[in-house]
């Protein structure tokens, strides 16, 4: 025979593993268990816990779990003060309701003054007929006696009617708004569950019970905050988390993860791709056509994203831990929880791509110190002077090379000219383009400075793809020559200014295009 036990004390959320969209709840607690089975009533819960999710173990006795299950019910909702997502209607009841409530003490503790008041009076007149009685005689203090009573009483009565008055006044307008309220607004029951769970134990226990379960309404995403301090770099990671689950988590072991549970394993169905061939025209065979494009250089891995991104986790589970016992409330805000503090050596240095932005930016570039991949994610920016920006930072494997740039250095200055001429060889009908690009940079330096520095230019070259294109660097007509040139067609050049110093930078190459080219 099955017996029913209830527990009114809730049951505590102790962890929670927070996913991409959702999270998983542990809860524990200890109940104990006389012998034979017994229906257990665990709550409230989270009314959104998914069901089929649900799962019961019992440690620390023999016991058996045989059934475990949400039940939900809907309840009238007790009186509560309003949230800002309520209506003025709302936060006008709930202030005319606390009148109501202070004037109605207010009134009571006059009353009960008056009353006492009034027993005094009758006191004195009595002693005052006492004291005639037996041949007393002092009119002048019976007269000041009563006289201040009288006053007292009529002091209060006047209190009385004015906060008489006045609850009137607001009884009848609290009367009102409830009527308003309820023709425009309506008061929906909350949803509340509890688990109950059949067990089955052999011998009276104390017995510990875990319970996990899935809920949605829940997220995070990684953030950044990076300062740097010379040649030092302290990296902070910390994780923001939302939820809105209906319960707020107190105290809670947080752990966070990119697996995500709904994402099927079947692989994507196959669909068909059809090529044909056709001849090509005496057009197309005369002439080969061609166009300049614009292509990112971009490493093999997932691709940026700017702003707050999704959990891009680079195709491998990740799992990071809160170091300390969490707290997030079911508000539906964003809550930064740190994760890890790790410092590195970085080399700053100050880079300038004019043909992309004619501002210097302070480049710092480090090894991931964290010992753990760092996810796609938003970056707050901090070197001396404060907070400098925010940026964007990538995925990042452990011990892999990265870079933040941390704002511009306004004591540079930078200018960017272009020439191009066009030539024709009458014999061989080819088509040179010369371009010349001129970098004019100046320092300016506040008055006391006498260290030179370092300046890094970059400027692009382009890179031909056809054979009937080629492209030239005119080493002899540069100046200087790039210290670099990379197979992606970057020049890079180091300059050293002293404080007022300038320095122009000229690059010259040719575009050489045969006959059959067109487009160019």
């Amino acid at each position: 025979m099955t017996q029913n036990i209830l527990f009114d004390a809730p049951l505590p959320v102790t962890a929670v593993t927070c996913l991409e969209d959702r999270a998983q709840i542990e809860r524990t607690t200890e109940v104990e268990l006389p012998a034979g089975v017994h229906r257990l009533r665990l709550g409230p819960v989270g009314a959104l816990a998914v069901d089929r999710s649900l799962h019961a173990e019992l440690t620390g006795a023999e016991a058996t779990v045989l059934d475990v299950r949400i039940v939900r019910a809907w309840t009238p909702r007790g009186p509560q003060p309003p949230t800002e997502d309520d209506s003025p209607l709302r936060h006008r009841l709930h202030a005319l309701t606390e009148e109501q409530q202070s004037l109605e003490q207010r009134r009571d503790r006059l009353t009960a003054r008056l009353d006492v008041l009034a027993k005094l009076a009758t006191d004195l007149l009595r002693d005052i007929a006492e004291g005639a009685g037996t041949g007393e005689s002092e009119p002048e203090r019976w007269s000041a006696e009563l006289d201040r009573v009288d006053a007292e009483r009529a002091t209060q009565e006047d209190e009385l009617t004015t906060v008489t008055g006045r609850l009137s006044v607001v009884t009848d307008e609290l009367g009102e708004t409830y009527r308003v309220l309820n023709l425009s607004e309506s008061e929906p029951p909350s949803l509340t569950a509890h688990v109950e769970l059949t067990v089955e134990a052999v011998a009276p226990a104390r017995a510990g019970l875990r319970l996990t379960h899935l809920t949605p309404c829940a997220l995070w995403r990684p953030a950044y905050r990076a300062t740097l301090d010379g040649g030092e770099l302290t990296l902070q990671t910390d994780a923001m988390v939302w939820q809105r689950t209906g319960e707020d988590w107190s105290d809670v072991a947080l752990t966070l993860s990119t697996a995500r549970s709904t994402r099927a394993t079947t692989p994507p169905r196959l669909v068909e791709d059809r090529l044909t061939l056709r001849d090509r025209s005496t057009e197309e065979r005369r002439t080969v056509a061609v166009a300049v494009r614009e292509e990112d250089i971009s490493d093999v891995g997932p691709l940026e994203v700017s702003g707050l991104p999704g959990v891009d986790d680079g195709g491998e589970t990740r799992v990071l831990h809160a170091p300390s016992p969490a707290s997030v409330p079911s508000d539906g805000r964003a809550h930064r929880v740190p994760l890890t503090t790790a410092t590195a050596q970085a080399r700053t240095e100050q880079v300038c791509a004019p043909e992309l932005s004619p501002l210097v930016t302070q480049v710092a570039r480090f090894t991931n110190p964290t010992g753990h991949a760092l996810l796609a994610g938003p970056v707050d920016l901090i070197r001396g002077s404060g907070f400098t920006g925010r940026g964007t930072l990538p995925f990042t494997a452990p011990g892999a090379p990265q870079e933040l740039s941390f704002g511009t250095a306004d004591t540079y200055r930078v200018t960017r000219r272009t020439e191009e001429s066009r030539d024709t060889t009458t014999l061989t009908q080819r088509t040179v383009i010369t371009r010349t690009v001129r970098l004019h940079v100046s320092r300016f330096s506040p008055p006391g400075e006498t260290a030179p520095e370092t300046i890094t230019l970059r400027e692009r070259v382009p890179v031909s793809e056809v054979a009937n294109v080629d492209i030239r660097l005119r080493k002899e007509s540069c100046d200087p020559s790039p210290d670099t040139l990379d197979t992606e067609g970057i020049a890079r050049w180091d300059l050293t200014l002293p404080p007022g110093g300038r320095a122009t930078v000229t690059l010259v190459y040719e575009v050489v295009a045969g006959a059959k080219v067109t487009g160019l």
